[in-house]
């Protein structure tokens, strides 16, 4: 039996809960699934960004409950030290920790004008401007750390923290036909086709719940 449960909400929608199972997966940590359904209360405001406290997902671990997900990356981070998730050198990890708490904290428009939905797919998807200039900033972060690390993934061979927490924007330029440079194209390929998310998307397309407010065409 898993010595650990992480709780999740819907795998089609959720970035939240993509970003806190992938680092799961990332460390090696046995864990035991516990889905929310996306009619619950707490987790249709989590979808709907309504919420003012993300509470999924929540890791619980041998007495240790965390449920933010950088707190689950740290946290991870300090029981499984040799998984990786923080690159060795003290920039690297400094630089990795910065842009995993500006995409947690930040592209509100981008989240809100292209939220995740991995059964859709919209191409010529009219993207407002607001969302251009957040898309142009992750470019811009992916373009820096695969330059300094040769890829390919952010800080070189090994996936760590930040690879989990862009993993959902990668997403939603999938869905959503965000043209990519060929190198940051390539990212964004080597991020869709780990065994990891293969199987997150296979679970989610099978999922038969829809969230209707998420499907609409803007």
């Amino acid at each position: 039996m898993a010595k650990a449960t992480l709780t999740i909400s819907s795998k089609n929608y959720s970035s939240w809960s993509l970003r806190g199972w992938l680092l799961a997966k990332f460390a090696g940590l046995e864990f035991e699934e516990v889905v929310t359904a996306p009619d619950d209360p707490s987790a249709r405001a989590e979808l709907l960004l309504l919420s003012s406290s993300i509470l999924v997902p929540c890791l619980r671990h041998e007495g240790a409950t965390v449920w933010d997900t950088l707190a689950i990356g740290e946290y991870l981070n300090e029981i499984m030290p040799h998984a990786g998730l923080l690159p060795e050198g003290r920039i690297q990890r400094a630089h990795c920790r910065s842009i995993s708490g500006e995409i947690h904290s930040g592209f509100t428009t981008l989240r809100s004008s292209l939220p995740v939905n991995l059964k859709g797919h919209f191409p010529g998807f009219k993207i407002w401007s607001r969302a251009q200039a957040d898309i142009d900033r992750v470019c811009t972060i992916w373009a820096d750390c695969l330059g300094k690390s040769g890829g390919p993934f952010l800080f070189g061979e090994r996936r760590t923290m930040a690879d989990a927490m862009y993993a959902p924007v990668v997403t939603r330029f999938m869905t959503y036909d965000v043209k990519l440079d060929p190198v940051l194209a390539a990212y964004a390929s080597t991020i869709m086709a780990m065994p990891e998310m293969l199987e997150w998307i296979e679970a989610a397309k099978a999922e038969p719940a829809d969230v209707e407010e998420l499907e609409v065409e803007y």
